[in-house]
């Protein structure tokens, strides 16, 4: 089509009314409103309205059963869940039961706006931000006649069940507060360490006479009494992990330190000040030992002072001694709490 016949065509008249050019961007206008069936059908409006009302009910009785799975179910309980595998029965109940909660809720509140809110649609011209009183006026008028057009004042039980549902799944994030940090307690400053346990050597489950240290070693101890089979095993160690070395007595530079060992023996917390790693590497020669995951460096030979990375915090030291068996044993706790610092920590 030339440039000329492509003008032509732009003026051509509608067809049935000649003479008028046809506009292709003419506002077609809304269709016609088409009534639904909860519109025109009390007892379908009934049904749709127990429907919401069962929906937020789910919400409630989910967020009841969220709270149940933090109290009951144990931590460290472990369920098959094909096909995701092993998984963390009180996380698997949690994360299922605040879906729950959340989908009852989203699906009621949508399953309430499609078949029983007002669905007219209405054409309003753009004003600008700052509106006149009378439409102010108008705005208000429009919210008092969605609530009424909504239900909320007729339909009391669905009402109700809403507020419910609304009210008590934030319970859920409340309690799990709980873990944003320690209860008003001590726990975190005691371990597994009491005055008279024995170090038991962490590799043969033997406990440890002076004569198994040699000097520049690096030994790996746990509390007497405590088994890899016990079912808080892991949470014990996280506090209780023991790390043994011997130095040279003309080597220890901190008097307390060499006060609180054993013939150069010395016991300090595995697990670094700055976000718990457990400590594993030792140099024999400084007597650094180095945490693999920020390279944080502690000097045992100085009171576990930190001397290079991100710590900041000396590692807790054990005060032990030889018992009457030729033993060694812890006379008490660390001197300090174990690990990173956290908002109660006393020292």
């Amino acid at each position: 089509m030339t440039h000329q016949d492509s003008n032509a065509a732009d003026h051509l008249p509608e067809r049935g009314k000649p003479g008028k050019a046809v506009d292709p961007f003419a506002d077609p206008g809304l269709p016609a409103h088409e009534p639904r069936r909860q519109d025109i059908d009390e007892r379908a409006a009934k049904h749709s309205e127990r429907v919401v009302t069962m929906l937020f009910v789910l919400a409630v009785i989910a967020a009841f059963g969220f709270i149940a799975s933090y109290v009951l179910i144990p931590k460290s309980k472990v369920v098959f869940i094909f096909p995701v595998g092993h998984v963390s029965a009180q996380n698997f109940a949690l994360g299922g039961t605040l879906g729950i909660a959340l989908l009852c809720i989203g699906v009621g509140a949508i399953h309430w706006a499609r078949t029983l809110m007002s669905d007219a649609e209405y054409a309003s011209e753009r004003h600008p931000i700052s509106a006149p009183p009378e439409v102010r006026r108008k705005v208000f008028t429009d919210f008092q006649q969605g609530v009424a057009e909504s239900g909320l004042g007729r339909r009391k039980m669905m009402r109700n069940a809403l507020l419910g549902a609304m009210t008590i799944v934030p319970l859920s994030a409340i309690v799990l507060f709980r873990d944003l940090g320690p209860l008003p307690e001590k726990k975190l400053e005691r371990t597994a360490w009491v005055g008279g346990k024995r170090l038991i050597n962490m590799n043969d489950n033997q406990p440890l006479r002076p004569e198994d240290i040699a000097v520049g070693s690096l030994t790996f101890a746990k509390p007497e009494g405590v088994q890899e089979s016990d079912e808080d095993f892991q949470e014990v160690m996280a506090k209780a992990a023991l790390m043994i070395v011997r130095i040279m007595p003309s080597d220890i530079k901190d008097k307390r330190s060499a006060d609180w060992g054993h013939q150069g023996i010395l016991a300090y917390s595995k697990i670094c000040t700055h976000v718990g790693c457990p400590i594993s590497l030792y140099e024999q020669q400084t007597h650094h030992v180095l945490c693999p995951c920020h390279q944080s460096t502690f000097d045992l030979a100085d009171g576990g002072r930190v001397i290079f990375g991100p710590a900041g915090h000396p590692l807790p030291q054990l005060r032990i001694a030889v018992n009457g068996q030729g033993y060694l044993s812890a006379l008490g706790d660390f001197d300090k709490p174990v690990g990173p610092g956290y908002w109660e920590r006393s020292a």
